[in-house]
């Protein structure tokens, strides 16, 4: 029997993967269109919902907790199962790695309390909800990622731009599998628990690490140039983004990974793509 899912948010990184990614595996997709669909309607007999809405982040305050309700309200409705792509901002930059579904949310940054607060809320609901919980993207077309945006913006000029200390682990996930493994997780659901936290372990590499690997796949010299945060500073009295980059920043200077045992676990069988071959796709150098 075909399985249903609705991919809110299906333009989006998260969401266009996800959908791409439940197709090949056979499923029914409806992606839905904020413009003209009624979430409750299209929510109907669908076996899993991917609410990978992600408003601006000077929208979050504003927007996150209505939109959180209305998945849930319609999940209770009809049994569907929600996924989530989490985040890693719910640790802070003080919570002991590597972080695992038992680390502590510890976030003390207001972007931070919104996820956690949000999470919480699935939690409290007792909607099956699965957390596929990720550090930072790579996608396989440019999509506004800090991959795309900064760090290989300048690539084709030779030069590999790092947002923080290039010396330090920093999570990454590449689209394509995460998006499989958040289908291999719903079409075991049923066998997970009501409220499922699951660590995605992707990449934790240092930018001298990633630096390398892509300096290797060029044929042109590529030296590594550290980005200036001083722009975002002078900014933020007349951009309200900025002060939210800014906010992130010390997840740039914060080693950190995501504990990959209980991916494993669950997911035995699961193989990522190897990081030269995510790295070139993501880069558009593969042949």
């Amino acid at each position: 029997m075909t399985q249903t899912v609705l991919i809110l948010g299906a333009t989006g990184r998260f969401g266009r993967n996800a959908a791409r990614q439940f197709e090949q595996a056979g499923w029914t997709v409806r992606r839905f269109d904020r413009s003209r669909d009624d979430l409750a309607l299209a929510a109907q007999d669908a076996d899993v919902i991917v609410n990978a809405w992600n408003p601006a982040y000077t929208d979050w305050l504003a927007q996150t907790p209505r939109l959180h309700r209305d998945v849930q309200s319609v999940a209770k409705q009809t049994g569907a199962t929600v996924i989530i792509p989490g985040n890693v901002y719910v640790f802070g930059e003080t919570t002991p790695g590597p972080w695992s579904q038992d680390a502590p949310h510890g976030a003390q940054n207001t972007l931070g309390r919104i996820r956690i607060e949000m999470e919480a809320s699935y939690r409290a609901a007792g909607v099956r909800t699965i957390v596929l919980r990720a550090g930072d993207f790579l996608d396989t077309q440019a999509s506004g990622n800090w991959f795309d945006e900064i760090v290989i913006k300048s690539l084709t000029k030779g030069v590999f731009t790092y947002p923080g200390d290039p010396t330090i682990s920093h999570s990454w996930a590449f689209l394509p599998d995460l998006c499989r493994a958040a289908v291999e997780l719903s079409e075991m659901r049923e066998d997970l628990p009501v409220f499922c936290d699951v660590p995605f372990p992707g990449y934790s590499i240092t930018g001298n690490e990633m630096f390398k690997s892509l300096d290797r796949m060029t044929s042109y010299k590529v030296r590594l140039k550290r980005m200036s945060w001083l722009p975002l500073q002078l900014a933020r009295p007349f951009w309200r983004m900025a002060s939210s980059l800014l906010e992130m920043r010390y997840l740039w200077n914060t080693p950190h990974s995501l504990d990959g045992t209980k991916f494993r676990t669950l997911l035995p069988e699961f193989k990522t793509t190897p990081l030269n071959e995510a790295l070139a796709r993501a880069s558009q150098l593969s042949s």
